[in-house]
């Protein structure tokens, strides 16, 4: 029988929409950076048992598994050169028997994306250096055309995986967080703080957190420039990963989930992806100071807009859950 908190929810999805899990309940914990309101952190850094944790694995623990039903044995992929999804596809995928395809674009070089790179280049993927967003989808048909397997199609997926069936990571996220909170892991939030690379993760968690009864708000932090993240085309993602629920079998009320139900904000982005940025070093460096490792292209970024967030009244008298999603091994 499925784990998957999903398919205990809606137990006639068991059998449509296929799960693997991949990695175990993160902890949650009081987080001290200053904060006037109550702050707590919930660890994704921890999540996943192979070479790479993260948000990430969260939407493989879907997508592997609907790769093999579709019965695709390469999944092709794009992302930056210091991708994260990238890295946790390929390391997951080898082990399931899924071989990866990656078109990498040009991010800004640093000591990171190097090492970065090295493990890509170790994880067994295909790597092509298609170097910019429009040269990528110039040859990107052409790539997916080149590893086909015989009549056998690669499973494209989109950056970061953040397809409506990748959305569903987070749906089981917000689902495995409210049971933490029944059992008084910590209040319920008033607002979650997460970064937004390709907008999967906080479309999830919006849905998947009204579809568990609580009323915590997503505030997503955008870090991407290259992709258009604003609060409608998250919520539209929420969405068509509701009416994937509903297709494959899910019987629920309509949530009636729309772009005020979520705040995403680009204030934080500085001049690009992967810039850092002084904010973002000051809040890696506090966070630091309290045992919680981030970085400056995703998590820092989403941390120094929680703090300037606090000190601007934006979270009431909270508390406030921030989501680490970096996870390195």
């Amino acid at each position: 029988m499925s784990d998957s908190l999903l398919h205990k929810r809606f137990p006639e999805l068991a059998d449509t929409l296929p799960f693997e899990r991949l990695g175990s309940t993160t902890p949650i914990r009081a987080l001290d950076v200053g904060t006037g309101v109550p702050l707590w952190c919930k660890d994704d850094s921890g999540y996943g048992d192979g070479g790479w944790g993260g948000n990430k694995v969260r939407k493989l623990e879907w997508l592997l598994p609907e790769a093999h039903r579709r019965g695709a044995r390469t999944i092709f992929t794009v992302g930056g050169t210091g991708t994260n999804w990238g890295l946790a596809t390929a390391l997951y995928g080898r082990d399931h028997g899924i071989e990866t395809v990656l078109a990498l674009v040009d991010q800004p070089m640093d000591d990171h994306v190097r090492e970065q790179l090295r493990r890509l280049e170790k994880s067994g993927a295909t790597i092509h250096f298609t170097h910019t967003k429009r040269r990528t989808m110039l040859t990107a048909p052409w790539l997916y055309l080149r590893h086909m397997q015989g009549r056998t199609r690669p499973y494209y997926l989109p950056v970061g995986g953040s397809s409506p069936i990748g959305a569903l990571g987070y749906v089981e996220g917000a689902f495995e967080l409210a049971a933490q909170i029944a059992a008084g892991a910590m209040p319920e939030p008033s607002h979650l703080v997460t970064a937004v690379g390709s907008g999967g993760t906080a479309a999830g968690l919006a849905l998947g957190l009204r579809l568990a009864g609580l009323k915590t708000r997503v505030v997503g932090v955008v870090v991407n420039d290259s992709l258009p993240l604003d609060a409608p085309r998250i919520a539209r993602l929420a969405v068509r990963a509701e009416r994937l629920l509903r297709s494959r079998g899910a019987q629920f009320e309509a949530t009636g989930l729309g772009p005020n139900d979520l705040t995403s904000t680009t204030d934080w982005l500085g001049p690009g992806y992967g810039h850092p940025t002084p904010a973002a070093r000051e809040a890696q460096n506090l966070a630091a100071q309290d045992g919680l490792r981030l970085e400056t292209v995703y998590t820092a970024k989403a941390l120094a807009a929680l703090l300037h967030l606090d000190t601007a009244d934006g979270f009431g008298t909270g508390p406030v859950l921030f989501l680490n999603t970096y996870g390195p091994r």
